[in-house]
């Protein structure tokens, strides 16, 4: 039997050379850094044990890298104000790599079902993605740098979405869960906006604005209402495509307690796109509504929905009425075409138009905006603003490049509406691709004159929508299916 005495425990072991020259030398080197980035570094050494298990847990189960995109996508910005030493922004493309990462490995003990990722939707988004990298050859682009930056929000988290949304999320419960999780963050992106407005700001927003955010924010004294998003534009765009959304999906639904949640996200969210103040995000409603009425092909709902849409235009064109209060009064200025906004944007078209008359590709990828301003000083590009998604892509990657994407866009939401018309048989799947369908298609008009849909949170949500209409056929056969077996058991 072992004498105790000769037993190494861990307090002896701490006692050996090596190990306190180890721990020396780990404590220099960590205080050095502390020396050197301060709070960052004391941030990570606490964060440290918790990024290990996230980590962890994604290699082992990758949904849940995905879920914690969705889950990031709708902070990160926001979150910036408070933690503004890190780009919180950047936590999504590793997410997402990680995601695709732990999915590599998981081929080494299980089947991955890359084949489901193998459709026109995919391809239509890699073909952009294609594009957009050859941007990089563009005699007229400044720097790589400016590429790199610009390039995520236009095409690369398109390509890096949706094939994740097919492989991972591919059942009709997954589909459910995306509403469950969009439906909890825009309530309380809602909540937060209503909170804003009526109680104030934070002293963190506050200093957001003081440092630049109330150039855009505080308008005749009056305060665009941004919640814990990057600007009121981005709030106004998804809220706007969330009421649609769910309020589409509160209309079709059986169950009782999905009904009145949907509602209660729905109805919020519509008076929050209204606080926030951004003009564009009216359009939202209006197109996806009339998308609506058109796919559900019924004369009744065809003819009351017109009829709202029409009420709306009258009480916003053709009256004064409420126009003592001020969100009300600003929205009624995106009806009118002699708005002054709306001549300086056809205006600085113009100068674009000349510009780029010569340049069918445009001014390279990253050339606008703040990015351009910063990595392209001086250019003609980054000093006009582009005041549009559509503008913004025409600028930098062209006609050629304009004509591509508004067809790829063209060509999803066609197939959409035409699958929600014509080929699913099922409610239950019909009513949600005619809901996304809905909100896709306001996006697309507002982006017209906000540059919102390729930017967090609308983005990735709408990629996630377009998996998910895409998948729909799949799920309605799944029930047909599932039926034909109820009724022959029967």
């Amino acid at each position: 039997m072992m004498n105790q005495m000769e037993i190494s425990r861990g307090a002896e072991r701490l006692k050996r050379p090596a190990i306190i020259g180890f721990i020396l030398i780990c404590a220099t080197f960590t205080g050095v850094l502390i020396a050197r980035w301060g709070f960052m570094v004391e941030l990570f050494l606490v964060a440290l044990p918790l990024l290990l298990i996230i980590l962890t847990a994604i290699f082992l189960r990758p949904g849940l890298g995905l879920y914690l995109v969705f889950v990031l996508n709708y902070f990160a910005l926001g979150i910036y104000r408070y933690l503004n030493m890190i780009p919180w922004g950047l936590t999504v493309d590793i997410l997402l790599v990680i995601t695709y990462l732990s999915l590599v490995l998981q081929m080494f003990h299980r089947k991955v079902e890359w084949g489901r990722a193998r459709n026109d939707l995919v391809l239509l988004a890699a073909l952009w993605f294609l594009y957009s990298f050859l941007e990089m050859l563009n005699p007229e682009a400044g720097s790589r740098v400016a590429w790199f930056y610009s390039v995520r929000g236009i095409s690369l988290y398109m390509i890096l979405t949706i094939p994740l949304v097919f492989v991972i999320f591919h059942r009709r419960s997954d589909m459910r869960m995306f509403f469950l999780l969009w439906g909890i963050f825009s309530l309380m992106g809602s909540l937060k906006g209503i909170q804003q407005k009526f109680i104030g700001l934070d002293p963190w927003e506050q200093r957001w604005l003081d440092e630049g955010g109330a150039a855009q924010h505080l308008l005749f004294g009056e305060l665009r209402i941004f919640s814990f998003f990057s600007d009121a534009g981005q709030f106004g765009a998804a809220q706007g495509m969330a009421g649609v959304v769910f309020g589409i999906l509160a209309l079709g639904e059986k169950n009782r307690r999905r009904k009145l949640f949907y509602a209660m996200v729905a109805l919020p969210a519509l008076y929050s796109m209204m606080i926030s103040g951004t003009r564009g995000a009216i359009s939202v409603p209006f197109a996806g509504i009339l998308l609506y009425i058109v796919m559900k092909k019924n004369y009744k709902v065809m003819t009351i929905g017109l009829a709202a849409l029409v009420a709306v235009f009258v009480f916003f064109n053709y009256t004064f009425i409420g126009q003592s209060n001020s969100t009300i009064r600003r929205m009624r200025t995106a009806f009118n075409p002699e708005d002054a906004s709306l001549q300086t944007r056809l205006t600085n078209q113009q100068r674009i138009k000349g510009y780029l008359s010569s340049r069918p590709f445009g001014g390279g990828v990253g050339s606008t905006g703040s990015v351009g301003q910063k990595y392209n000083p001086g250019s003609f590009l980054s000093t006009v603003p582009t005041d549009s998604w559509y503008v913004m892509i025409w600028m930098e990657e062209g006609v050629v490049g304009l004509v591509l994407h508004l067809c790829i866009l063209a060509y999803i939401l066609g197939k959409a509406a035409f699958l929600a018309m014509f080929r699913l048989k099922n409610e239950s799947v019909r009513t949600p691709v005619m809901a996304m369908a809905a909100g896709m298609a306001g996006i697309m008009v507002a982006s017209y004159g906000n540059p919102v849909l390729g930017q967090m949170p609308v983005g990735i949500i709408l990629y996630t929508c377009m998996a998910f209409m895409f998948m729909a056929p799949a799920f309605d056969r799944e029930i047909t299916t599932e039926q034909a077996l109820t009724l022959q058991t029967a």
